[in-house]
């Protein structure tokens, strides 16, 4: 890692916890949560942000570390639901094992990623969280979370029969995915943190890489957008391009802000321009579906 690399990775993980206004399950797994972060004065019903973090689909990756980002989305006027789901290890593993380095679960993740985007709508509406407009929504995420937030806006592409298939398009105003794994045939190309696609698909790659690869399932018909550090070495820009290649094919572009000089962890800390330039982002898909 290089200096600059540390120095950015250590800023972001130096923020202190920030503390969620309320805390609801989505399943009965103690990783099917979403923390709620609400604006404190919005100016009308404040648009709802998605989000989910990254961490290569790693068990000791939590949401924790996105949680100061989700406060700074809240102060721009977002409601925020930072959620968790299910990462590795693989189940049967021993926590603190070896097997805690593996990454994701086939299917729970996946299983998780699509109860998120399905319920919490739902639960704004049951927790009585007043001023939050479940019906304005952005999906958002870092990393495997960026993977997570396209691969959910694309599970109407999924082949007929899917356990996660939507018949139609879900009904959010677009994706903003940060650094994200977008392309999983690229991510794997490149072994992006340590060879993570490859133990997120397990045993069964060839089969289960279309179903999973939002690359593969384009075109969405949702607005994307992808915002890419130049110098990140951790999922490298080549896999943003990759995607952006592959919707052009399809006939789907997606919006590309490449920030230079900047690498994978400023997108989401809050002390960065970068960071200013994620909300600003959610803030413009925002305001296209904002009503008239």
């Amino acid at each position: 890692m290089s200096r600059d690399a540390a120095a950015e990775e250590a800023s972001l993980f130096g923020h202190a916890p920030v503390a969620p206004d309320a805390t609801a399950a989505y399943g009965e797994h103690p990783d099917q949560v979403v923390d709620f972060h609400l604006p404190r004065d919005p100016a009308g019903p404040a648009p709802l942000v998605i989000l989910f973090h990254g961490g290569a689909w790693r068990a000791p990756y939590d949401r924790q570390h996105v949680a100061p980002l989700a406060a700074c989305l809240a102060e721009r006027g977002f409601a925020v639901a930072l959620a968790e789901y299910r990462r590795g290890p693989a189940p049967g593993g021993v926590g603190g094992s070896a097997a805690s380095g593996l990454a994701g679960r086939w299917p729970e993740t996946f299983d998780d990623i699509a109860a998120v985007v399905d319920r919490v709508p739902g639960l704004v509406r049951e927790l009585g969280l007043g001023g939050v407009d479940a019906g304005r929504v952005v999906l958002a995420g870092h990393s495997a979370g960026g993977h997570a937030a396209l691969w959910a806006a694309a599970r109407h592409r999924l082949p007929p029969g899917s356990r996660w298939r939507l018949p139609t398009a879900p009904p959010v105003c677009g994706v903003v995915a940060l650094a994200p794994i977008a392309d999983l045939a690229a991510a794997r190309a490149l072994r992006v943190c340590s060879d993570a696609v490859d133990q997120l698909l397990g045993d069964r790659i060839a089969a289960r890489l279309p179903l999973a690869d939002p690359a593969a399932l384009l075109p969405t018909g949702v607005p994307t957008v992808l915002v890419q550090g130049g110098t990140d070495v951790d999922v490298p820009p080549q896999v943003a391009d990759s995607f952006a290649a592959a919707g052009a094919v399809a006939g789907q572009p997606p919006r590309v802000v490449r920030i230079a000089a900047v690498g994978h962890f400023p997108l989401i800390d809050p002390a960065t321009a970068a960071a200013r330039t994620v909300a600003d982002e959610i803030a413009r898909l925002t305001a296209r579906s904002s009503p008239s």
